[in-house]
């Protein structure tokens, strides 16, 4: 650990940062691993919403953030720009998060790591796969970490199936299929501004994580896409897709399917409905990896309203994220999102750590040599080992916006993608 905490910045202040990033860099603080800690946004009316949520008060009693802008400039003013400033004052090689939507990550990734700063950046890291090469460059020339937030990878469920799919328990994976529907709140959220058809949608925002689950347990590569979307109104009039099917195939042919969209009942029991199945087969046996992950075994029925959608009976995720009582002030954030988050953010502090004590070249290369371990593991994502992720949300965008078309995925004589 760093004789002296990461000063962390955080750039977005909406759902995700309330639900996951804050509470996490909060915890990582109380340990310290984290310093000081900035939270920059468009304007002001999230960075309130931070400051009045009553879980994070409770939970995190004493710890606050730096607010860019001003919690007392007018909630009509807007600073897109204003983030720039602030990893522009931060010394070098500390961490900046990136939790913003999904057509703003490149350029801020790049301000990020133009400023000398580590990142953390939400998934997916980009839309194209050349922004994730230059991104991938910069940062190796500069020995900085990039680390992309796929939490689903740290799901112990993705964790064992890797290993158990290395080691040739499940054989080949030949067909799959999975399913995430976010709920339909989101429709009156933040998401009518940005989720609009020229932009994303449900496949890019969050088919990729379970591409990227297969990537991960199987070591297969996809060379083929066709998402095709369903079209809606959000309640400003904006148009968005609010459902989408991918079919993605594989080198070795496996076919999986992915249905997305933001429709989940608001009534309903569940925050979301997740699941996945991947068929495998192998010595004249057939298997299966299954992950049932829109119900965990346990149920609550409140006395008051308190589920997403103002429901009382709810399934309750225990893995992903929760805030649980431990030894210490507050509460202590448990789960695979919370993990996936820390162990970005620690690892960023465990190379400065490493290569601190060097000169300045013999702490380039030390940096650079512990970016290079990393990326060959293979469990954090890092432009240089899911690039995959990259190619295939360009291959959606592609194939969605031309209702449907087959997009194929090339990796010779270098990574693209081709409308056939």
């Amino acid at each position: 650990m760093v004789k002296r905490g990461l000063e962390a910045t955080i750039i977005g202040g909406g759902m995700i940062t309330n639900d996951l990033i804050l509470p996490s860099v909060y915890h990582l603080k109380r340990l310290g691993v984290v310093g000081n800690i900035n939270v920059c946004a468009l304007n002001t009316q999230p960075l309130k919403a931070l400051k009045a949520n009553r879980e994070l008060s409770e939970g995190f009693p004493g710890l606050d953030f730096q607010a860019f802008p001003a919690i007392d400039e007018p909630e009509d003013k807007s600073y897109p720009e204003l983030y720039k400033q602030v990893i522009a004052g931060m010394e070098a090689r500390q961490v900046v998060i990136v939790a913003l939507p999904d057509p703003l990550h490149y350029r801020a990734v790049m301000d990020a790591l133009q400023a000398n700063q580590h990142v953390v950046c939400v998934k997916p890291l980009v839309l194209k796969y050349s922004q994730a090469e230059e991104i991938r460059e910069l940062a190796l020339e500069r020995g900085l970490f990039v680390g992309v937030e796929y939490h689903k990878r740290f799901d112990r469920r993705s964790l064992i199936a890797r290993r158990q799919y290395a080691a040739g328990h499940f054989g080949e994976f030949r067909i799959g299929e999975a399913k995430l529907i976010e709920p339909y709140l989101y429709r009156h959220s933040n998401f009518q501004n940005w989720f609009t058809v020229d932009k994303t949608d449900p496949f890019t925002y969050i088919g990729c994580h379970y591409v990227d689950l297969v990537y991960f347990i199987t070591g297969l590569k996809p060379v083929e896409v066709v998402v095709t979307g369903v079209r809606g109104r959000f309640p400003n009039g904006n148009e968005g897709y609010m459902w989408s099917h991918g079919r993605v195939r594989f080198e070795n042919n496996a076919v999986f399917s992915v249905i997305n969209g933001l429709g989940y009942p608001d009534d309903g029991a569940g925050s979301n409905e997740q699941c996945m199945s991947l068929f495998c087969e192998g010595d004249g046996r057939g298997s299966l990896i299954k992950h049932n992950d829109q119900f965990r075994g346990v149920t609550h029925s409140y006395v008051e309203p308190l589920g997403p959608g103002g429901s009382y009976f709810n399934f309750v995720n225990p893995d992903f994220f929760r805030l649980v009582p431990w030894e210490g002030n507050g509460c202590k954030p448990i789960g695979y999102g919370c993990d996936s988050v820390t162990t970005l953010i620690s690892t960023v502090s465990r190379i400065e750590e490493a290569c601190a004590a060097q000169g300045s070249s013999e702490s380039l290369e030390c940096r650079r040599r512990l970016l290079r371990e990393i990326d060959d593991q293979g469990i954090i994502a890092t432009p240089a080992n899911s690039y995959i992720n990259e190619l295939v949300v360009e291959a959606a965008r592609k194939s969605v916006t031309q209702e449907g078309r087959l997009v194929e995925i090339l990796y010779e004589p270098e990574p693209h993608t081709e409308e056939k």
